[in-house]
């Protein structure tokens, strides 16, 4: 038990000293340098820090056995189950394994809570393009290390051309993945979906990060999504605060502008002016026609008209 809690605790910290764990385990520190002994039997990691007479948990060779408590060992039951069944190509068959091997030694207690969040959960969607979780790592590493990435990039069109970024930060959005990025070409920032990019290695030089517009990475790819990307477009001011109908546009819907305590503008997108007409006015609040094509001001009257009409035949 004594060695469970010492590895609890260089778990929880980047570098302890042998006197701080001492005191925390009730021991001796000649008591703590014989269980990190043992620590290191049993395959963990344990380094001596120079200077502080101090212990740190560091990657190994191999995976010793990792130590869970009840809410970790949950989720990471759940976040396997939703592996097996996501965009990420490659990875269902591995989560599977490592799933199968999990759930063996689950307390009775905590296989009960997965289950029962399991059976009361419904997936919904359709199926996506998968991704090399290859690429991912690529994109990944050049994010956290501050490099260039180059990559050929296939347009929704099927034009292929050759990028050269500055990536930001990778998204999960839906069914797809998307890399944020400052394109060097076009001297803008631009998304990029996964799928349809394969990189260059080895990446470029490093550069000086910059912050994302309006320094919401998921804000800003949810509104190319739900305006720019779609061929009809249309801006409302709707008689209403942004937070009074932020929980009635759904990501991929449209993005919220405050404007005041009364007043806000609603970006949206769709295929169709119809479609636009329908998705404005499921907010359920008065509004105006700031900005859109001439068809969406025939749809409004058309849908006005209708509506109308049915009021009257009653």
């Amino acid at each position: 038990m004594r060695l469970l809690r010492l590895l609890s605790l260089l778990q929880t910290r980047h570098d302890w000293s042998g006197a701080e764990l001492a005191d925390r385990l009730g021991v001796t520190t000649r008591t703590v340098r014989r269980d990190v002994g043992r620590l290191r039997e049993f395959g963990y990691p344990v380094h001596a820090v120079q200077g502080t007479a101090g212990y740190r948990l560091g990657a190994g060779a191999s995976l010793p056995p990792l130590l869970l408590d009840d809410d970790e060992a949950v989720a990471v039951v759940v976040g396997l189950r939703t592996a097996a069944g996501g965009s990420v190509a490659g990875l269902e068959e591995t989560s599977l394994r490592a799933l199968t091997k999990l759930e063996q030694v689950l307390p009775s207690r905590l296989r009960h809570r997965v289950n029962t969040l399991h059976t009361a959960t419904v997936r919904v969607g359709g199926t996506g393009p998968t991704v090399s979780p290859d690429t991912l790592m690529v994109i990944a590493e050049a994010c956290r290390r501050h490099e260039r990435l180059r990559f050929d990039y296939t347009s929704p069109r099927g034009g292929g051309t050759v990028r050269t970024v500055e990536p930001h930060s990778l998204v999960s959005f839906g069914r797809h993945w998307y890399l944020v990025a400052w394109d060097t070409g076009r001297d803008d920032w631009r998304t990029f979906r996964v799928d349809r990019l394969t990189p260059r290695v080895p990446t470029g030089p490093r550069f000086a990060p910059r912050r994302p517009p309006g320094g919401d990475v998921a804000a800003y790819l949810s509104h190319r999504l739900s305006s720019r990307t779609w061929p009809c477009r249309a801006t409302v001011t709707l008689h209403a605060s942004a937070e009074a109908v932020a929980d009635r546009v759904w990501p991929g819907m449209g993005v919220v502008e405050a404007v005041d305590d009364h007043s806000c503008l609603l970006h949206v997108g769709a295929e169709t002016p119809s479609a636009l007409v329908w998705m404005i006015t499921s907010v359920d609040v008065g509004f105006t026609l700031a900005d859109g094509p001439p068809e969406l001001f025939d749809a409004l009257r058309l849908q006005a008209a209708r509506c109308l009409h049915a009021v009257r035949a009653t």
